[in-house]
């Protein structure tokens, strides 16, 4: 079995992961995150959402393929996600106040979720990568069902305060593009870019028929 790392500690990463039939190592890269956004937005005032959550997750996988030592990894991959709201970034809100103000703005509205990947060959060091984008409509929620989903504590822990295999699934109305990428890794996406790497999928994935 090729051995491939989850830069990630999200367990709908993990998840997504392990029914496409790969089972990764899990390494948390420990990024600061907001030092990232920080940084870049230096470099580039006009830095958009897309862009953040690709760099966020090249920082993320480089951190990681920088210190894996272990010669039977051969692939390293790492995603970030962020919510775009009127050109706005919302990453995870961190608090039930931001939860709450975040669902009373998005409620009834289209936002794009952004997901970045980062996919490091560890033979030779060949990287290949990219954002993968959905929108998302939400549901017209009330402000009893806002206040329901923000006391199950899950919005405050995931990019854009809400989750489509989770609690909050109920309360998205739609989705335009792949319904994995709103989860948090784009899995065609992937696809093409061990293809971009010369791997065929099935090399990696282990067919469960």
């Amino acid at each position: 079995m090729t051995s491939f790392v989850l830069a990630s500690a999200s367990p709908a990463r993990l998840g997504l992961l392990r029914a496409a039939g790969i089972e990764p190592q899990v390494v948390v890269s420990e990024v600061d995150e907001d030092a990232v956004e920080s940084l870049a937005r230096q470099q580039d005032p006009g830095l958009t959402p897309r862009r953040l959550a690709q760099l966020l997750a090249e920082a993320k996988g480089d951190a990681v393929a920088s210190r894996t030592t272990d010669e039977r990894v051969r692939w390293v991959l790492s995603c970030d996600s962020v919510l775009e709201v009127d050109g706005q970034v919302h990453g995870k809100p961190g608090t039930p106040e931001v939860a709450r103000e975040r669902w009373q703005q998005v409620r009834g509205r289209l936002a794009v979720l952004h997901t970045g990947h980062h996919l490091v060959d560890m033979r030779d060091g060949r990287t290949a990568g990219g954002p993968a984008s959905a929108t998302v409509r939400f549901a017209s929620v009330t402000d009893a069902e806002v206040e329901g989903y923000v006391a199950t504590g899950e919005p405050l822990h995931v990019a854009g305060g809400f989750t489509l295999d989770g609690l909050g699934a109920p309360f998205v109305e739609s989705i335009e593009g792949h319904p994995s990428t709103v989860v948090g890794l784009c899995l065609p996406l992937l696809r093409r870019l061990l293809t971009d790497l010369g791997t065929d999928w099935w090399s990696v994935a282990q067919s469960r028929a």
